[in-house]
């Protein structure tokens, strides 16, 4: 193994947290306030960060949307510009704060900010970002990257960069209460999935990185069992810190990565609206079973590890089953049947964004090119 590791976020978490923020803001700064709906004012999270910032020079921003678009953000951007503003406080899920992360680089930045989705311009500085976790899910509040949708031609694209990873976040699994089940059922498996980018790829003998995500998976197995138990302090506080560890770059360092399984969910999401969590659930057990041979060796690690699945020939197999009854444990589907159009057409508009974002080598291997991806689509589209 070879790797540097550094992750500079600091945690505050617990209840009550969200008063901290209070000094680690300078009160010299100007703060954009950006969140999503109307939740937090009804949950009093809102307020509770209106008395936090009492002695800060603030600006609101409402509306980013579950899977941000860009149209939107660009709107944060010219108030940042506007009103001078050299803080963000990010107060939401992923899709806040990875927002948040679009709107502190393309401030800094005189084009249009599109141009980071698509690689023509890598932002040397962004503005500081804070974030407050109100629905735990993809890490994105203390990682370094963002996923952002052009609403105009339906794609969804993603950016990683040191610069806009948050200097701070505020984890009080207390503000997770009002959260309906299909978010938390959401958040649970797309922390799990992420685990799983990072650890089904090929043996390499990390002990430390295969321990730590096989120790992550068996917590969320745990939550899900336990789903019905959800309303009590234990359980959020342990989904909120285990999609927080999913994510923040520790079990990745040293190994491969595949993130497949995202690449191609993402395309679900632009073009049909699906749930970002949902998407993965679609095609990720439809990849394994593709690329079983090549990831063998984990899958019957995370078998044995994981599911406590005795060994056997077809434990491979096995472990791809338990996967897929685990999401259909918690009512998501694992195939898709679009609404009003054929399997067909289905296919082609998302092979016709796949080839045109450049997913031609996918994987850890780089050996998903558009011959294997539209295999994986047949399967995973009814």
């Amino acid at each position: 193994m070879e790797f540097s590791y550094v992750n500079h976020t600091q945690i505050h978490f617990g209840k009550g947290q969200i008063a901290s923020i209070k000094n680690s803001i300078s009160p010299n700064d100007k703060v954009l306030f950006i969140y999503g709906g109307g939740s937090i004012k009804k949950n009093g999270v809102y307020q509770e960060v209106v008395d936090a910032l009492s002695d800060h020079a603030w600006v609101e921003f409402s509306g980013v949307e579950p899977n941000p678009t860009m149209e939107t953000l660009d709107k944060a951007v010219a108030l940042v510009k506007q009103e001078g503003v050299n803080f963000i406080l990010a107060v939401g899920g992923g899709s806040v704060i990875d927002g948040s992360k679009y709107v502190a680089a393309a401030s800094l930045y005189d084009g249009a900010g599109w141009d980071i989705l698509e690689g023509k311009h890598s932002p040397k500085s962004a503005l500081p970002i804070g974030a407050i976790l109100t629905l735990p899910a993809t890490g994105s509040e203390s990682n370094p990257a963002a996923v952002i949708t052009r609403a105009a031609t339906q794609e969804k694209l993603s950016f990683y960069n040191p610069i806009v990873r948050p200097t701070f976040a505020v984890l009080d699994a207390h503000v997770m209460k009002t959260l309906p089940e299909r978010q938390l059922a959401n958040g649970l498996v797309d922390a799990w999935v992420h685990v799983c980018e990072q650890y089904i790829t090929y043996p390499t003998g990390a002990m430390v990185q295969d321990g730590y995500a096989e120790t992550l998976l068996k917590n969320l197995l745990i939550l899900a069992k336990d789903f019905d138990n959800r309303d009590n302090d234990a359980w959020r506080e342990n989904l909120m810190w285990t999609a927080n560890q999913a994510l923040n770059g520790l079990i990745s360092v040293g190994v491969p990565q595949d993130w497949a399984t995202h690449m191609i969910g993402h395309e679900f999401t632009a073009l049909y609206g699906v749930d970002h969590a949902r998407s993965l659930t679609l095609v990720q057990p439809s990849l394994l079973r593709h690329q079983i041979e090549a990831k063998r060796g984990k899958l019957e690690q995370m078998g044995k590890n994981v599911f406590a699945l005795n060994d056997s020939e077809t434990l491979a197999e096995q472990t791809i089953d338990a996967i897929e009854h685990f999401y259909q444990s918690l009512n998501l589907e694992t195939r898709f049947k679009p609404e009003g159009e054929d399997k067909t057409n289905s296919i082609e508009k998302l092979m016709a964004q796949i080839e045109a974002h450049g997913l031609t080598a996918i994987g850890e291997n780089q050996a998903l090119g558009l011959k294997e991806i539209r295999e994986i689509l047949n399967a995973v589209i009814l």
